[in-house]
């Protein structure tokens, strides 16, 4: 017969009477071997999440003896090492964390599937599993968590778990030095499993599949494994879903190089793998396509992006010396990783033309989703740069290429292939460094001129000059002059040749570059822009294609928003001010905390610069005057606002800070009123009302409660327990907006803000705002006095308390406010906070009260103080009876006599 389970009040009981047997340092040997084998075996017949609820309330201060407090930590400190340790600790830090106990049920408009997720329980939840305790090793510690987390990162718990995964393995543990550097435990573990499968290269560890020899003769050994899979599709496919759900659930541009750089290379291979069915795409070519327009958009140069060409055809690398690998198609349209030994195989496979055409254009488009214009411009002349010199080195010296020489004549022809791509595909896109492209086509026009044996090079080159002056934003009085006049020369000197393929060309484009600027009117030609400038607006137009592209990875979308931040920082001329606010205001309606933290600090960089601007817009958005967002978004506009104020410091005042005080305290008043969210409510409550009565007529009559097992739950639950579930049950419906009234949480947040302002610059918000704020926190707290406006009330009385401290900081620093508290005010106010003291039935709103009585008392009797003057004499004049003076500190010219020392009786 099965054990039932034991429930949490008898199992706490049954821990802490066999613990105190195990380790009672009173008892016998003997007693504590038994105990300690019955606290093993409880230990492992109960369940992993029980466990650790019921050895957390152990665990508290004063709970235990401290002998046995002690072992029982040990016990919970090792709960992740268990095969469901990990997500049984994920799940309870957010269930009983502070800021995760909002039900997503219980929210009034709920945006979030699945568990409250909030960033301060994921911290707590990564230093937790992240950090090995001191009597672990990080090795043994890693390795028996690793397998937890990365089945997490699979996604079959759900995508709020992945994204928990994924922030412990990328910031807890792989965004340390000390545990995510490359050699190190964290890497080992969690790292190189995925690195190692998509380039063996990079393994550490042996490989077990060793080569199967037998010996033919005295003298000789034959191979018979001269190829073996060593990787299998399933576990390169895996390999790379969880590289991309680690880099895309929080992105971490750090991270995100470390892992991807050594990569480049083989999700270059992967992603451009000829002739792949549909299934091959889906399992392998996207992924590595997606990872490596992440790291390309992160880390993109012309380095990198002539590394891809030159190795555009590569196939695998070294493993040793005498061995490599390769990726090579199984039958059933997968990859796999083959390793090769011998020197009968080669890295590079046989030029095959149609390969190498799809791979050229699979580069194209790869330029145009990744790479700016500069470095699409940058590689295109570097690529032409070597083709013209390798054809002038063949025009000098003709003979036959030795064995020897280092120029690889499949490369010429790849990146000749890769040339002509570019300028069928992406001309557009080449004219980035018009000088630069001026300059190479002058040489090569110069010296085929001289010496005019090499029509294609001239021909690319007219193409090239075609390409920079019939675009629209040339000038010709921008241009270099000396270096337009060589061209024209070079060109009218090939008119004259009468080459048949090119000279009708040269014509044309000396034609066109002679009279360039009368083709325009000068009166609508725009001012040339600085290179500044230019660049700045390479920098905006890639920020925002990074951050509104439909596909783009989070990764991506980071680095998009901090380009803009980038912007804003070095006060550039192109940024469009109002358009970045509305982009950033739709960015944080984002659920994702990546986007929202970020935004948050754009928007406190830009009120740097452009206050009103951004007030404007985040107070907009926070009084949601056409009930468009959800609370959650509300709130962030609020938390936005918040930070701005803390930024602006002294400089709140005037019209920025009324404007901000206005709005808040129309927020946080009671008469505030949103007749879409009640006519919203009516159709609920309606539609609630029909489906009701739809089940009692099912049922005929009273549908019965079918939760026999929440009723045996709430069997075993003391008066206590069911009293405060019940109180919070009602605080929390309490919050959401009553017959369109504003909501309590939006209210409170609002006199939040406004005592953060308070704290600021009291004197720039004026005294009829402050009064009126004093006014609507007493109103709150003397006619507000429900369960469910406790947190609107603890807010008020804050509120309250902020302003004595302001005043008397201000009576302090001797500066004059305008306004301040009269008696009679003080004394209504004490005696309406008296009242609240004793009466309320919220505890934290009775201390408060309590503090603020105190406050104000104290505040009255500096009040009865005069004021020090900054010339007044020193209170210490002298002791009756004693001839001792006080040196006088008048002229620091003047010699002073020291001061005597008397003996007296």
């Amino acid at each position: 017969m099965e054990k039932k389970p034991e429930t949490g009040g008898s199992l706490i009981s049954s821990i802490e009477s066999v613990g105190r047997k195990a380790f009672n340092p009173d008892g016998d040997d003997g007693t504590r071997s038994e105990g300690q084998r019955q606290l093993s075996q409880l230990i492992s017949r109960t369940g992993t999440s029980p466990l650790i609820a019921a050895l957390n309330a152990l665990i508290k201060p004063d709970r235990m003896p401290r002998w046995l407090r002690l072992h029982l930590m040990d016990l919970l400190t090792l709960m992740p090492q268990r095969h469901d340790g990990v997500r049984a600790t994920i799940e309870f830090v957010f269930a009983s964390h502070p800021s995760s106990t909002v039900k997503t049920s219980e929210a009034s408009a709920p945006q979030k599937q699945g568990a409250n997720i909030t960033l301060e329980a994921l911290k707590l939840a990564t230093g937790l599993l992240a950090v090995p305790p001191a009597s672990v090793e990080a090795e043994k510690w890693f390795t028996g968590i690793a397998p937890q987390l990365l089945e997490l990162l699979d996604g079959k718990e759900g995508n709020d778990l992945v994204k928990a995964a994924a922030y412990i393995i990328g910031y807890g543990i792989l965004g340390r030095k000390q545990f995510g550097a490359p050699g190190s435990p964290g890497w080992r573990v969690f790292a190189e499993p995925m690195v190692a499968v998509i380039n063996p290269s990079l393994s550490t560890q042996k490989s077990t599949s060793e080569a199967l020899v037998f010996s033919a003769g005295p003298d000789a050994v034959v191979d018979l494994q001269k190829e073996a899979t060593i990787v299998q599709p399933d576990e390169l496919a895996l390999a790379l879903r969880r590289l991309t759900a680690l880099l895309n659930a929080h992105p971490n541009p750090g991270l995100t190089g470390r892992l991807l750089a050594p990569l480049l290379l083989p999700l270059w291979t992967l992603s451009s793998w000829p002739e792949a069915d549909k299934a091959c795409v889906e399992s392998f070519c996207h992924p590595s396509k997606t990872l490596l327009q992440i790291y390309l958009k992160i880390s993109g140069s012309t380095e990198k992006y002539s590394l891809v060409v030159n190795n555009l055809l590569c196939n695998g690398s070294d493993l040793s010396d005498d061995a490599h690998w390769t990726y090579g198609s199984s039958g059933d349209s997968s990859i796999t990783v083959k390793r090769h030994r011998g020197r009968s195989a080669t890295l590079v496979p046989e030029l095959n033309w149609a390969i190498l055409e799809n791979k050229s254009k699979s580069f194209t488009e790869l330029l145009q989703t990744t790479a700016s214009e500069s470095d699409t411009s940058k590689l295109f002349l570097r690529l032409f740069e070597y083709a013209f010199k390798r054809q002038d080195r063949s025009d000098e010296v003709k003979v036959t290429m030795a064995l020897g020489d280092d120029e690889d004549p499949a490369l010429r022809i790849v990146q000749s292939k890769v040339l002509q791509a570019m300028l069928d595909k992406i001309p557009d896109r080449l004219i980035a460094d018009s000088k630069g492209m001026l300059k190479l086509s002058e040489r090569i026009l110069a010296e085929f001129c001289d010496l005019p044996d090499n029509i294609d090079s001239a021909s690319v080159a007219l193409s090239l000059v075609n390409i920079v002056i019939t675009a629209p934003s040339f000038q010709k009085t921008e241009a270099d002059g000396k270096l337009l006049s060589s061209i024209e020369v070079s060109l009218d000197k090939i008119t004259k040749d009468n080459h048949p393929d090119i000279s009708q060309t040269a014509r044309n484009l000396s034609l066109v570059l002679r009279y360039r600027d009368e083709i325009d009117d000068p009166s609508e030609r725009p001012t040339a822009p600085t290179d500044r400038q230019v660049e700045d607006r390479k920098t905006y137009n890639l920020a925002l294609s990074y951050i509104t592209q439909a596909d783009s990875p989070p990764p991506v979308r980071s680095e998009g928003l901090n380009l803009i931040s980038g912007l804003i920082r070095s006060s550039s001329s192109i940024l469009d001010i109002q358009g970045v606010v509305v982009l950033l205001s739709s960015l944080l309606a984002d659920e994702e905390d990546y986007i929202n933290l970020r935004v948050m600090k754009l928007f406190v960089q830009l009120a740097e610069k452009h206050p009103k601007s951004v007030v404007k817009e985040l107070l907009e958005h926070y009084a949601d005057a056409n009930e468009e967002a959800n609370v959650d978004t509300r709130l962030r506009f609020g938390e936005a606002i918040l930070q701005v104020i803390q930024r602006l410091g002294d400089t709140f005042s005037n019209e920025i800070a009324s404007q901000v005080a206005e709005s808040l305290l129309s927020i946080a008043g009671r008469r505030g009123h949103r007749p879409k969210t009640e006519e919203k409510q009516a159709r609920e409550e309606r539609l609630r009302a029909r489906q009701n009565r739809a089940a009692k007529t099912a049922w005929g009559g009273q549908v019965p409660d079918l939760s026999e097992d929440i009723n045996a739950a709430e069997q075993e639950r003391t008066k206590e327990e069911k009293k405060r579930d019940e109180v919070l049950a009602q605080i929390l419906q309490g919050w959401e907006s009553k017959r369109g009234s504003e909501d309590v949480r939006v209210r409170s947040s609002a006199l939040s803000i406004f005592l953060v302002g308070l704290e600021t610059n009291i004197a720039g918000i004026g005294a009829t705002l402050v009064e009126g704020s004093v006014d609507l926190c007493v109103s709150i707290l003397t006619i507000e006095s429900e369960p469910e406006k406790a947190i609107l009330r603890r807010a008020a009385i804050v509120l309250i308390l902020t302003f004595v401290k302001a005043l008397a900081e201000a009576r302090e620093q001797r500066r004059r406010l305008g306004f301040g508290l009269t008696d009679a005010s003080r004394e209504h106010i004490v005696q309406i906070l008296e009242y609240v003291a004793q009466t309320d039935n919220d505890g934290l709103v009775q201390q408060h009260a309590r503090d603020v009585v105190e406050s104000l008392q104290n505040w009255q009797v500096t009040a009865m103080l005069p004021e020090k003057q900054e010339d007044d004499a020193p209170i210490f004049t002298g002791i009756a009876g004693l001839g001792v003076n006080l040196p006088k500190l008048e002229d620091h010219g003047a010699q002073r006599p020291k001061p005597l020392i008397e003996e007296i009786e």
